[in-house]
């Protein structure tokens, strides 16, 4: 049975996982934190020089990347102990632990809203956009990625992860997107670049050779092949291509929004 890093179980240990926070330095986890990581990468330039809200840090890492370009990052979370990681972890970041339905900022304050894997877990999107608008200032930028609902629940209007709430199309998201008060200016989406798309090929589909893995084993004691977890541990954020080609097909959506 692999096991990850001593580092890495002590920084994995001081949070709940559920599946659905990843953390780095985690084999088992890096084709999951690599993919996020690959939007993070292409949407810094946004954070450059601005005050930013993080709305749903997680585990803190994408803060703590924004953090190296941006004048200040505010990370905000509702679970206690991820607000506890990111002050022991990420220094240049102020962890601030709160609802998503009421971000803890002034009207105006903020220059940038970031956003990664998270809307699609919320009850109330709409309420949450409103939120971010009326925090950002005028022009102010809204950084949104979230899973392709085409391509994660497909044929389905009800999402497969017990998690999720609701997911979104390509225009889905654009359309909830413009009636919130923000215009779209960058719709992306994120896909297997040519390395991954050989790991498809030799594993009949790398998400679903992990998901094999880990669905047929109790909690914790997943029994990874050996080829298939060195291959997953050697992924890194450049083998994920963000483009706005072929939106239906890709994996996650990736949208920056301007507030009016």
């Amino acid at each position: 049975m692999s096991t990850p890093s001593t580092e890495a179980a002590a920084r994995a240990a001081t949070l709940h996982l559920t599946g659905e926070r990843t953390v780095p330095g985690v084999p088992e986890e890096n084709y999951w934190y690599r993919r996020h990581e690959a939007a993070y990468h292409a949407l810094l330039p946004y954070c450059v020089n601005a005050t930013v809200l993080e709305a749903g840090c997680g585990e803190g890492y994408g803060a703590g990347l924004i953090s190296r370009e941006a004048a200040g990052v505010l990370a905000v979370d509702y679970d206690e102990q991820a607000m506890a990681h990111v002050a022991e972890h990420y220094p240049r970041v102020s962890p601030v632990r709160a609802n998503l339905a009421f971000l803890p900022v002034g009207t105006g304050s903020m220059d940038v809203v970031a956003n990664f894997q998270v809307i699609e877990h919320l009850w109330d999107q709409e309420g949450f956009l409103a939120e971010c608008l009326r925090v950002l200032r005028p022009g102010g930028r809204l950084l949104v990625t979230t899973p392709n609902r085409l391509t994660f629940t497909p044929d389905s209007d009800t999402p497969l992860n017990p998690y999720h709430t609701r997911e979104l199309s390509p225009s889905e998201l654009d359309s909830l997107l413009r009636t919130s008060g923000f215009d779209v200016e960058l719709l992306h989406g994120l896909h297997h670049g040519p390395a991954l798309r050989e790991l498809d090929r030799r594993y009949d589909g790398i998400i679903d050779a992990q998901l094999r893995v880990v669905m047929g084993s109790l909690p914790g004691q997943a029994e990874w092949p050996a080829g298939l977890l060195a291959d997953v541990s050697a992924i890194g954020a450049a083998d994920f291509a963000i483009h706005g080609e072929d939106l239906d097909a890709s994996l996650d959506l990736v949208a920056v929004a301007v507030a009016r």
